[in-house]
């Protein structure tokens, strides 16, 4: 099987991306993990498939696939790789587009800059919908590791996410704490693990180890349910610059009930085909 694809970053998040409606697509998870390897394969953290929606009132179905084969419910980044990709390709000649992920359904705006914003949705914070297990919702809870105890809070983008406050991103120990936090049994599904360093209420730093990928460049989803836990505690503004290893993100949340905003580059590398 030859596949077409185009490779594609968001602030350094890189992807694979595949048209699934010109040409069939049969992914397994192990075709998953050629793709995504760096040595072997082309190399990305995430492949991401655009296919025919369920439902005529959606214009394309987005399925997102991490490294290590497992099928994920949402990213930020990839989405806005995806609207770039479905207009370079043809596939739309809209600037609003409406996309049905395992998360729900999104609509991404292609600005004339080519910059994409992407109404991210309603943020879920209920434990039992995150899922997380607490025994009620509350702004932080506390999370015991093997070597210490974390405050945490707790929300879903689509995907869920654990975000701990720290002093300076630079010496926090993400690469000992994120894959703890990511397989601590209270999150039955894994989780994100953002680490987050306030800098002003408008503007923040990231470093965010992702369920499945381990640390990225660059985590949209990530920004987002940063901004929202850093809003419930009181500390951000509504409208707050997110600083990521691979770049800046623009985050907009106006509170309980309301969408969050993503706003954010979304950038080509190459095309080629591939033979699985």
């Amino acid at each position: 099987m030859r596949l077409r694809f185009t490779k594609m970053h968001g602030l350094g998040n890189d992807f694979v991306v595949i048209d699934g409606i010109s040409q069939k697509v049969r992914l397994t998870p192990d075709k998953v993990r050629k793709l995504s390897d760096r040595h072997f394969g082309i190399g990305c953290d995430q492949v991401l498939v655009v296919e025919v929606p369920d439902s005529p009132e959606v214009d394309f179905r987005y399925r997102i696939f991490n490294a290590d084969g497992s099928e994920v419910e949402n990213c930020g980044n990839g989405a806005r790789c995806f609207a770039r990709f479905v207009r370079d390709r043809r596939l739309t000649g809209k600037t609003d587009i409406r996309v049905q992920t395992a998360g729900g359904l999104m609509t991404l705006t292609v600005h004339e800059d080519d910059d994409v914003s992407v109404n991210m949705g309603v943020p879920v914070l209920a434990p039992e919908h995150i899922p997380f297990t607490a025994p009620a919702q509350a702004e932080t809870y506390p999370l015991e590791l093997e070597s210490r105890q974390l405050e945490i809070s707790a929300v879903s983008m689509g995907n869920p996410h654990a975000v701990t406050l720290v002093e300076d991103i630079d010496s926090a120990p993400v690469e000992v704490l994120g894959p703890m936090v990511e397989a601590h049994p209270r999150f039955p599904a894994r989780v994100n693990a953002g680490f987050m360093q306030i800098v002003s209420p408008t503007e923040v730093r990231l470093r965010v180890f992702e369920r499945g990928v381990g640390e990225t460049l660059a985590c949209g989803t990530g920004a987002c349910a940063a901004v929202v836990t850093g809003r419930i505690r009181g500390l951000l503004d509504e409208r707050v610059s997110v600083h990521l290893p691979g770049g800046k993100l623009e985050i907009r949340w106006a509170g309980d009930g309301e969408p969050v905003i993503m706003k954010g580059p979304a950038t080509n590398v190459f095309h080629g085909q591939v033979k699985l």
